[in-house]
């Protein structure tokens, strides 16, 4: 499908919800899938990645139904399923289900594939691959990346700290510590989303951090709860984003998570003169929510501190796009992690960038980008939902009108984006290709 956004004619007014947050809605898909009894969710996001996560857990023996905007999960005994567990575009799907089931006692009689479409199936999955079977999982991979195809088994604890920080690894091998005898320690060497940390408490299990030690004891037993998914910081950042650059625009963005280690995004917005008013509201469960409003800001370019960009790994497309609408340039770097998201994003937003006339320069971990003046063209996603969606809201204040080919993958992680963005006034519309 291709999306057809035309140059804003007036200010951007209203209040939005977001969809829930995607990281927290895979891992209460799993969790609740192994947890005894019955698991209620709500606000769990309805997209093409996160109900592949659930569909695979309903193929391993959950019990899934859905009723009143309400997800149930009835779990607690899994079995072989029938074929291969396709989780389509997912790579936090995909990699923390091979640590959920590496070493679950249900299937250790079973031989269990993880397959994905074609893009995750160019993602790097070494990465998971090596600590678990550093913990003793049976594992086999094709060339470092999908199908995986686990043989269930014994697990011991290991101590283990990541080449890099990154919360899909940390929660793979701690899901795995869970059936593994002893004690599991993962030592950070940065900060990276603590989601799977303070969701694990939350089923009965006791986790405990010391500094940047994460420790876990293998053999606890999770447990159904209630739970409610905050509004996805990721996606809010896209109507925040439309709001600064459109003038005279307001928007209003209701029970975001503000996740302290996932606010990247808001730091630099901050730092490049971003009008952006976070209000505190009550938690909900254990991750921190509150209100964005955002208001049309001069933005200025900044060079973003390497440190930041663990926290604002998902958000760097349309921190990309904000700067080519920015006074100045905007340089980016250590962020090389970029390159294995859904495309690479550091060359497809350069590419992309300069098919709209805007001036950027490729580095290896990184990219300079020139602000200026936003031409009207014709650019493509590259089957990336956030590309998809960051080119969508710069060509809110370009010259004339953007046509972005294979925009359907928005689908992935935020369904109602154009929906929500011409709701506050946007001018967006699809066409078949």
């Amino acid at each position: 499908m291709k999306l057809i956004i035309e140059p804003a004619r007036s200010a951007l007014e209203g209040r939005c919800r977001v969809p829930g947050d995607k990281s927290i809605s895979h891992r209460l898909a799993i969790l609740g899938g192994m947890a005894g009894g019955q698991s209620v969710i709500s606000g769990y996001l309805d997209s093409a990645d996160t109900r592949a996560t659930l569909a695979a857990m309903a193929a391993l023996g959950a019990e899934v139904s859905e009723s009143d905007g309400e997800i149930r999960i009835l779990g607690g005994r899994l079995r072989a399923p029938a074929g291969p567990l396709d989780l389509g575009n997912s790579g936090t799907g995909v990699r923390l289900l091979a640590g959920a089931l590496a070493g679950h006692p249900d299937l250790r009689a079973a031989e269990i594939q993880l397959v994905g479409d074609d893009s995750l199936s160019r993602r790097p999955m070494g990465r998971i691959v090596e600590p678990l079977r550093a913990m003793g999982a049976r594992i086999a991979d094709h060339a470092g990346c999908l199908p995986l195809t686990l043989r269930p088994g014994p697990l011991n604890g290991i101590r283990f700290r990541p080449r890099m920080a990154s919360a899909q690894v940390k929660s793979a091998v701690l899901l795995a510590g869970l059936h593994a005898q002893g004690e599991t320690v993962v030592v950070e060497p940065g900060p990276s989303r603590d989601h799977t940390e303070r969701l694990l408490p939350a089923f009965g299990v006791e986790i405990r951090r010391s500094g940047a030690e994460i420790h876990l004891h293998g053999g606890q037993v999770l447990r159904a709860g209630q739970f409610h998914v905050p509004g996805d910081l990721s996606s809010a950042a896209f109507a925040l984003a439309a709001g600064l650059l459109v003038p005279g625009s307001r928007v209003v963005l209701d029970q975001v998570g503000l996740n302290p280690t996932r606010d990247g995004v808001l730091r630099i917005l901050d730092g490049m003169g971003a009008q952006v008013e976070v209000r505190p509201g009550a938690a909900i469960g254990s991750e921190p929510v509150g209100s964005l409003t955002a208001k049309h800001s001069t933005l200025r370019g900044l060079e973003i501190p390497p440190e930041w960009v663990p926290l604002a790994i998902d958000e760097f497309p349309i921190i990309m796009a904000l700067a080519a609408a920015a006074d100045g340039t905007t340089v980016i770097s250590g962020a090389e992690e970029l390159r294995v998201k859904e495309s690479d994003r550091l060359a497809v937003m350069c590419r992309e960038l300069v098919r709209l006339g805007v001036r950027v320069e490729e580095t290896a971990d990184g990219a300079v980008v020139h602000g200026g003046p936003v031409h009207g063209g014709t650019v493509d996603s590259h089957g990336d939902h956030r590309i998809a969606m960051s080119l969508a809201v710069l060509a809110l204040v370009a010259e004339g009108e953007v046509a972005i080919d294979n925009a359907e993958w928005i689908q992935t992680s935020y369904p109602t984006f154009v929906d929500d963005l011409c709701a506050l006034g946007a001018l967006m519309r699809w066409e078949e290709e």
